[in-house]
């Protein structure tokens, strides 16, 4: 088998303060919980250099692209909740892809070395520890297996898992990682990568658990 021409997507809203990651406030304030999300942003994009995708795109909302993005097609995110912004993508794009979030500042091009390999299978999934997904990948990508799918809750990855395999899809897993949504995910996070800019700031913010500043 050849190795396909894979696009790669990435997902992302501006850091602006009360819409970024606001799950970390508190004991965050507003404002550290936007640097946090944009620390995030930028150890994906920088861990996402070393994949060998044809092509690039920056699911975007907001108006300020992030640094490092430059090399990104940049394409605004539609209305409505997150299956129909993921479903719109998947129905814009032709041939293999691969979307990634920026809520697993840990991920390396490692986690996704299988997605840029001949593909074997019809699907590429990458669970979340909270019962999400932090992955989604189809050789021939359809919007009509994500739109309609519930997110955020812990039956979303069995959920979208389930709608692949129901439409006959073979689906490669990819490994599981942990989303940050709040504190104690940021800390888990920070000492699974302490090289990140992710892990250097949480260290500088968040007191460890248990201990007051």
């Amino acid at each position: 088998m050849t190795t396909p021409v894979t696009t790669l997507v990435v997902i992302a809203k501006e850091p602006l303060p009360g819409r970024a990651k606001t799950r970390l406030h508190p004991p965050l304030t507003l404002e550290q919980a936007a640097e946090v999300a944009a620390a995030a942003i930028d150890d994906t994009l920088r861990a996402m250099r070393d994949v060998p995708a044809a092509r690039r795109i920056l699911l975007f909302d907001g108006d300020r692209t992030p640094p490092g993005s430059e090399d990104y097609e940049v394409v605004p995110q539609v209305d409505g909740g997150l299956d129909e912004r993921l479903a719109a993508i998947f129905d814009a794009v032709d041939g293999p892809m691969i979307l990634i979030g920026m809520d697993t500042p840990q991920v390396t091009a490692a986690h996704l070395a299988p997605v840029f390999e001949p593909w074997e299978v019809d699907a590429w999934f990458g669970p979340a520890s909270d019962g999400g997904f932090w992955a989604l990948g189809m050789r021939e990508p359809r919007g009509d297996l994500i739109r309609g799918v519930p997110m955020s809750t812990d039956r979303t990855g069995d959920i979208q898992l389930d709608r692949l395999r129901d439409a006959g899809l073979t689906v490669g897993m990819l490994p599981t990682l942990d989303d940050v949504d709040t504190i104690d995910d940021a800390r888990t996070v920070a000492d699974l990568a302490p090289a990140t800019r992710f892990a250097a700031l949480v260290d500088a913010l968040v007191p460890p658990a248990g201990t007051h500043r």
